[in-house]
């Protein structure tokens, strides 16, 4: 059953025909925001009085100073990031999904990190979270955002890459929970329970309680001192994997943003008297607002508890809250005194992170989904330039430059970022890594690499007898490997594979390592470095669910390497219905229509599904398992339709399945059809759906869908 993905042999149905259409191309997005030896170019957000984005500054309006010296500005100009409201869509139950947009790195316009810090959540924040991420992906998303939902406490196989598909932003949601593993309560605080020296002192017949002023203040600083370092542990993993997420979001177009749900990080430890002492959590915080501005990353923390009472609640326990006794009194006191002074406390981290990188702090309001809407509102922005003086970048003058701009409008507020750090901050270490350390780490990470071109198309398929697996299609950019030259003339390349499943919590299920060599003669070296190389392998998937498939390849030659990864969902035939199987590709030219499927050994439909790039005038076959199908439907109608800019270029006509055809044990049936692609066909991507709609008796039609996608090519 497993062959039928590589070894498919098409039917040879009416081929139809796609020609032409004009879709309305979105304009390309190539503002970067950077700091170099020559030009220094930093964005500002400018709001009115109302908070709404100032969209007519002039130059005369606006000051720039760094370490205090006026600069002479040398370029103005306002960038707009709104993009267009994607069009109504049918909300009927039965209504047939829209698949995704490819989304290219020109039609980006918004990079958005949804990071929750599950590591601090409390159970209640975490739901609220939960709800306020929900209500983005379905009302807030915009077409042209590229996002990612990650857990700072699920381990790096839960940083997952960023992406514009719902269906994949739906999955991280659902594993949004409160970690057990963290340090988040139930609620905001500890209920208040009597300390050690209260219960002890406690007289055996009921009588007041008279603890000891020291004995009390003893145990109390012990319990804080315990409680500030498990504190301290676990606010720096959230550093450490915000920072991770910083590096990486560094290369990715489009303003970028990271919008942060916490139940807040403490910077400084109170100390007895009232001063206080820095925690080394300060250390961790500058490192990483110096490389988010390096990286023109902006923070928005959010405040996940909303707006806290600190005063008694059913959830304390306390023997007498009315007792006389001064110092019950002042512990009940003093304990309320703390909650409000830890509220307070734990938004400093919050603060900071957003004021040092121009950006934010959302705390002590409920509504959660109103402070995403205003930071996706505050995505405009200006991007102001000038030139730096000599001493800019000596490290040996200063290792900070500081930031200041000022607008002379009346009642217009500017955010901008504090500044940059010169030397070694602003050096890349170059490291000499070893094959396991390169490879795992073009592996981890959720931005792909590119010293090796690298595609991946992971294909869903079930067995009776083996069970669920997904069979992976990797085509590889020949161009990018070294071949050496054999003694006998011919030339090889070789390269080493490793692939890994990640389950939805980041825990990695399986992985598959493998040597690849490609053998090529003279003549057909230039044409295998055009075309490329296509290879498969195939993973067993024990349980359903949703996973991430990540793949790295490294030449051996050169060391570079390449890498990739996938969404993918595993769905359950034991609970769900009727579902698709990945729908597996191959290219053919219009003369070749009276040949089979290439050769016995799927090596023209292995490779087609690998590149999903096809020329004009060309015919795209295609075909897909349907599973899953228990009880043979009184009508089960199947439908082909095309997509270019999630607009409809093409829609077959539906065909109604042969029911006598499907298996009856395992409930299968393979369907195969084909489409030509038009001479006058609009170069770009395209999205192929395959639509089986089921009518069983008078229940309303079921509506099943599967799609790949694809670039046409001139």
């Amino acid at each position: 059953m497993k062959k039928i993905l590589f070894q498919l042999l098409f039917a040879m149905f009416c081929v139809l025909p796609i020609w032409s259409q004009s879709p309305n191309p979105t304009p390309p997005n190539n503002d970067v925001v950077r700091i170099s030896t020559s030009l220094i170019r930093l964005d500002v957000s400018v709001h009115d009085s109302k908070g709404k984005a100032v969209s007519d500054l002039r130059a005369d309006e606006v000051d720039i100073f760094e370490n205090g010296k006026k600069q002479q500005i040398t370029g103005l100009r306002f960038i707009s990031v709104a993009p267009k409201k994607p069009e109504a869509k049918d909300s009927a139950k039965d209504a047939i999904p829209v698949p995704p947009r490819v989304l290219r790195p020109e039609n980006i316009r918004r990079t958005i990190g949804l990071v929750v810090d599950d590591l601090s959540l409390s159970f209640e924040s975490a739901a609220y979270t939960r709800r306020a991420l929900k209500k983005f992906v379905d009302e807030q998303m915009e077409e042209g955002d590229l996002v990612a939902i990650i857990r700072t406490g699920a381990g790096i196989g839960a940083l997952q890459q960023f992406t514009s598909d719902r269906r994949q932003l739906y999955a991280a949601i659902e594993r949004v929970k409160w970690n057990p593993r963290g340090m988040g309560r139930f609620g905001s605080f500890d209920p208040i329970e009597p300390t050690m020296q209260e219960m002890l002192r406690r007289g055996g017949d009921g009588s007041e309680l008279m603890p000891d002023k020291e004995d009390l203040k003893v145990e109390r600083e012990f319990q804080e001192g315990v409680s500030d370092f498990r504190e301290s542990v676990f606010t720096a993993g959230t550093l450490g994997a915000l920072k991770y997420i910083v590096n990486g979001m560094g290369e990715l177009p489009g303003r970028k943003s990271v919008i942060m749900f916490s139940d807040g990080m403490r910077i400084f430890n109170r100390m007895e008297g009232g001063s206080f002492a820095a925690a080394r959590i300060l250390e961790f915080l500058k490192k990483l607002t110096a490389e988010a501005n390096q990286k023109s990353v902006i923070f928005y923390p959010m405040d996940a508890r909303g707006l806290e009472y600190t005063g008694f609640t059913a959830r304390d326990a306390l023997y007498d809250p009315n007792t006389q006794n001064d110092n019950v009194q002042q512990s009940l006191g003093s304990r309320i005194s703390d909650r409000a002074t830890a509220l307070f406390d734990s938004q400093q981290g919050l603060y900071y992170l957003a004021e040092e990188t121009g950006g934010f702090a959302y705390t002590n309001r409920n509504d959660l989904s109103a402070g995403v809407q205003k930071v996706l509102e505050d995505q405009s922005y200006y991007l102001v330039e000038y030139q730096p003086d000599d001493e800019t970048f000596d490290a040996d003058k200063r290792k900070f430059n500081k930031i200041d701009v000022k607008v002379t409008r009346k009642g217009a507020s500017v955010r901008h970022r504090s500044g940059f750090f010169v030397g070694e901050e602003e050096k890349r270490i170059v490291v000499d890594l070893n094959y396991p350390t390169k490879i795992m780490r073009a592996l981890t990470s959720p931005f792909g690499m590119n010293g090796v071109n690298v595609k991946l198309n992971a294909l869903f398929g079930h067995s009776p007898k083996s069970g669920y697996f997904v069979h992976s299609f990797l085509h590889i950019n020949a161009a990018d490997l070294v071949f050496k030259k054999l003694p006998n003339g011919d030339f090889q390349a070789n390269f080493d594979i490793l692939a890994i499943t990640y389950g939805d919590n980041g825990v990695p299920v399986d992985k598959n390592n493998a040597t690849g060599s490609t053998l090529v003669k003279a003549d057909q070296l230039e044409r295998v470095k055009k075309d490329g190389i296509a290879y498969s392998f195939i993973f067993p998937i024990k349980q359903p669910g949703a996973y991430q498939l990540r793949v790295a390849l490294m030449d051996r030659e050169s060391t570079e390497v390449g890498s990739a990864n996938q969404f993918i969902e595993v769905p359950n035939l034991k609970k769900d219905g009727i579902t698709m199987s990945g729908i597996v590709l191959e290219n053919v030219a219009k003369q070749d229509l009276t040949k089979t499927s290439g050769a016995q050994d799927g090596t023209a439909s292995r490779f087609a599904t690998a590149v999903r790039t096809f020329e004009r005038g060309t015919v795209l076959r295609f075909g897909v398992e349907l599973l899953n199908i228990r009880k043979k439907p009184a009508d089960l109608q199947i439908q082909t339709r095309v997509f270019h800019d999630q607009k409809l270029v093409f829609q077959s006509q539906e065909t109604r399945v042969d029911t006598v055809s499907i298996s009856t044990p395992a409930g299968t049936y393979l369907h195969n059809d084909a489409i030509e692609l038009g001479e006058n066909l609009q170069p770009g991507d395209y999205v192929l759906q395959i639509v089986v709609l089921e009518q069983s008796g008078s229940k309303k039609k079921t509506v099943t869908s599967q799609y790949v996608q694809f670039e046409v090519v001139q």
